[in-house]
């Protein structure tokens, strides 16, 4: 399984260019620990087709958040959410693309 993980850099906000500059490099940072370190094990695990891509970037509260891409079983699913809970980073919620809140209260 090949995992990669992506700073996402570019947010829904605008901080200070000072702030946005350390902001970067911890993301940066995280990004690189989470992908070298933290799912270090999940390389040798399922097919070498197998792909992870994870999203990583801010909320509007400076908070940590992240998202997986692309379809994995349930059990890696888990094991990335279980991790990242750890290190203190929530869940990435999106609204489904293409679809407006009149069409998803109908």
């Amino acid at each position: 399984m090949t995992v990669t993980v992506v700073a996402i850099l570019e947010t829904d906000f605008k901080p200070q260019k000072a702030l946005a500059k350390v902001m970067n490099d911890r993301l940066q940072n995280a990004a690189r620990d989470l992908e070298h370190v933290h799912l270090k094990s999940l390389l040798g695990r399922g097919f070498q087709s197998d792909d992870l891509v994870i999203y990583l970037s801010y909320n509007p509260k400076y908070k940590i958040r992240f998202r997986i891409v692309n379809d994995v079983p349930a059990d890696i699913e888990y094991f990335v959410a279980e991790c990242c809970g750890r290190l203190g980073y929530i869940l990435w919620r999106a609204n489904a693309i293409g679809v407006s809140k009149d069409e998803a209260n109908n």
